[in-house]
């Protein structure tokens, strides 16, 4: 219908709601509900929720550089007991900060958004709260990033705006993430790298890419050529696939 790549003629969103709605009146005429239609017999299985829980960078008007902190409850028997593993330390994780003596208001997202003595202390008041709550981080419950690389990147450099006002090279950022997954159970990195930093995206994925999810979100923005494009050149290892951006 439309035939542009980025979908200029029409609109994704308008083009997301036909695409829609033809989904939904083909599963209604099969007589299937739309998520067998669509993920076949296969699709039975609920993906473990990644779940954000301390904002920073664009999503909160703090001094954290990095967007998303989340939890992962990988080590549980049901969707339903990982959203009450996330429930249960996301209120611990409420009462380490106050007894830290941090601020408890949330940002953008729905995640605490303090001000913190470093990015690593995020990192520390989650493993806390986990413990708290009495699951075992690196067993049960695993750490996802989502760090948006490309809002504190110059074109050159990576630049802790918000923080220390620390400044480190594409390798130097591909050295402070492997640092952090050997120190903490780190599973999932989305944007950990800018969205043009595609040599650097090629490094990491050498790097940490055989034990650590490596989400490219900006890196492909659902897009089919540039996923490609991450095929060929060995960057990243995971796609985050958003509908609204690809239209269907």
């Amino acid at each position: 219908l439309d035939g542009t790549e980025n979908k200029s003629n029409l609109g994704a969103n308008a083009l997301l709601a036909v695409s829609m709605a033809t989904a939904r009146a083909a599963a209604a005429f099969q007589e299937m509900p739309l998520y067998r239609y669509i993920g076949g017999t296969n699709a039975k299985t609920l993906p473990v929720p990644m779940m954000n829980i301390i904002n920073g960078g664009a999503h909160a008007d703090n001094n954290v550089d990095f967007q998303e902190f989340m939890i992962m409850p990988v080590g549980v028997e049901s969707f339903t007991e990982a959203l009450r593993a996330g429930a249960e330390i996301f209120h611990n994780l409420k009462s380490v900060l106050k007894s830290r003596g941090y601020a408890t208001s949330v940002g953008d997202e729905g995640g605490f958004a303090p001000n913190l003595k470093s990015n690593e202390e995020a990192i520390e008041t989650i493993l806390e709260a986990i413990d708290k709550a009495g699951y075992k981080a690196g067993e049960n419950i695993m750490i996802a990033l989502d760090p948006a690389a490309s809002e504190f990147f110059d074109g050159t450099n990576y630049v802790f705006k918000k923080s220390d006002k620390r400044v480190l090279s594409s390798d130097e950022m591909i050295a402070y993430w492997t640092e952090w997954t050997e120190k903490y159970p780190i599973i999932s990195i989305e944007d950990g790298l800018a969205e043009n930093d595609w040599d650097g995206w090629t490094k990491i994925t050498q790097n940490i890419g055989k034990k650590v999810q490596l989400v490219g979100d900006d890196l492909f923005v659902t897009n089919t050529k540039f996923l490609q494009k991450g095929i060929d050149l060995g960057a990243a290892n995971a796609i985050l696939i958003k509908v609204n951006q690809i239209g269907t």
